[in-house]
């Protein structure tokens, strides 16, 4: 998803991209947390990017081609 407008950078939920869906979450300034109006997911911005560095796990040879399978 694209970023609208200028500010504070928009994070994906950890929640819904272990199901791949790419839902931006919601910054609250008066809790200093951010939530998804989907699944209900709240955290601080250290936990939304540490689950998120989790999820990255699942597309680290996205980019890699194989050519060779040697499965015997």
């Amino acid at each position: 998803m694209a970023q609208s407008g200028k500010g504070k950078l928009n994070y994906r939920c950890p929640s819904c991209f272990l199901r791949d869906l790419d839902i931006d979450m919601f910054y609250d300034k008066e809790k200093d947390e951010f939530y998804c109006l989907r699944c209900q997911f709240t955290g601080k911005e250290s936990d939304v990017l540490n689950m998120n560095e989790m999820v990255r796990i699942r597309y680290k040879a996205m980019a890699t081609r194989f050519e060779k399978f040697d499965f015997d």
